[in-house]
């Protein structure tokens, strides 16, 4: 009865002052919040896990060993002339002839490895070549130095910026390198083989087998016999093309050439879905200005799919992604040897290869027989590309 006196007297006043009717809570009990009156919190926005950055993996190097006192003379090389034996516009005109493709990467490349010549310490760069293959150059350049400073501790620690910097340091002899053992080498951060490779290299100069004069001399065969010894077949064939710039020679066993020539035999056939590019690296200047420039910037969008709103802010302008390098226009299709077919070619590419290898050494035979007495140049050329062969 007390509640329908409340209820009736809440609801007189109702009528008399206006106000809407509210239910009395008249047990005296918190109301609880329902879905409707709850407010909501609001909705927080995740921002992006940062990804964290792989730190920069260090390369550690031993203490380098103290070698034997040496009480030879100084070290004084006979130099490779900088020189060629051969034209090479002449060069360049016959790989034009043997497949238009290379007028665009004879005009838009600089071949500076038969351009810009500078005499050459045989030794030296067989060393060089040792400690460089298979080997990335942020760590091969600190080995070369180790080398350095393990016959002579006056050299700053601090490996050298630039090539003419690494060239001003003395280099040891190779009666120097060869009074040491692989134990003592190994300290400067060579592995086993290198180290062994490097003692061999030394020997052979230090007792007449290996000379400057003897190098010059040999015929391409006779180099590949006298160095495959030492350091290997395929070390052998790149170190007659980069240091006695011998113009007709084929590294049959460069992982680097074969992917080079698969991919422009593919591109020639089917340039669309295997487009071939000039390195980046490799464009001379003002063709690298050229293509920097061709490089489309989107940009920033302005939101207005909201009738009647406002501007919104200008999304972030996005980084544009670097070009992998200037196309290589396509001509003819590349003869393809007897025997091999484009799906065999295809499969090499996609990483399906029996053989163990992308190209067979008879085949880069066939594939190249047109750029002779010239594939040094066109093989250098070979290096300087960029292709979907995985």
């Amino acid at each position: 009865m007390a509640s329908r006196v409340i209820r009736s007297t809440t609801h007189t006043r109702s009528l008399v002052t206006g106000t809407p009717v509210v239910a009395a809570n008249w047990l005296g009990y918190p109301k609880k919040p329902t879905a409707v009156n709850q407010p909501k919190p609001p909705k927080l926005r995740k921002s992006p896990t940062p990804t964290p950055k792989k730190p920069k993996k260090e390369v550690y190097f031993p203490d380098l060993a103290e070698p034997p006192p040496f009480d030879g003379p100084p070290y004084n090389p006979t130099f490779i002339p900088a020189k060629l034996t051969f034209s090479l516009e002449q060069a360049k005109n016959h790989l034009i002839k043997a497949d238009a493709r290379f007028e665009q990467l004879v005009t838009s490349t600089q071949c500076q490895l038969f351009e810009q010549l500078e005499p050459i310490d045989p030794f030296r760069a067989l060393v060089a070549s040792v400690i460089g293959h298979n080997t990335i150059w942020t760590t091969a350049m600190p080995i070369r130095h180790r080398l350095l400073r393990l016959f002579d501790r006056s050299l700053p620690e601090e490996v050298p910026l630039t090539h003419e910097q690494e060239l001003s340091y003395p280099f040891p002899s190779p009666s120097q390198v060869a009074s040491v053992d692989n134990e003592i080498l190994t300290t400067t951060g060579m592995n086993e083989n290198q180290a062994e490779q490097v003692l061999e290299i030394a020997k052979r100069f230090e007792d007449g087998r290996l000379s400057t004069e003897k190098l010059i001399n040999a015929s391409d065969k006779q180099v590949e016999e006298i160095l495959t010894g030492a350091i290997g077949k395929e070390k052998a064939s790149i170190f007659a093309i980069t240091t006695l710039r011998r113009p007709d020679i084929l590294p049959v066993g460069s992982p680097g050439a074969q992917r080079g020539l698969l991919n422009w035999v593919l591109s020639s056939h089917e340039p669309e879905s295997y487009p071939l590019y000039i390195r980046r690296g490799k464009l001379s200047k003002p063709y690298k200005d050229l293509e920097n420039s061709e490089v489309e910037v989107p940009e920033p969008v302005e939101d207005t799919s909201a009738p009647g709103s406002t501007l919104t802010a200008k999304a972030r302008k996005p980084r544009p992604k670097k070009p992998i390098g200037l196309l290589v226009v396509p001509t003819s299709p590349v003869r393809l040897p007897k025997g091999v077919t484009l799906d065999t070619l295809k499969d090499r590419a996609s990483g399906e290869q029996t053989t163990g290898r992308y190209l067979l050494p008879n085949e880069m035979e066939a594939l190249t027989a047109s750029w002779k007495p010239y594939r040094s140049l066109g093989v250098f050329y070979m290096w300087a590309l960029v292709g979907t062969a995985k």
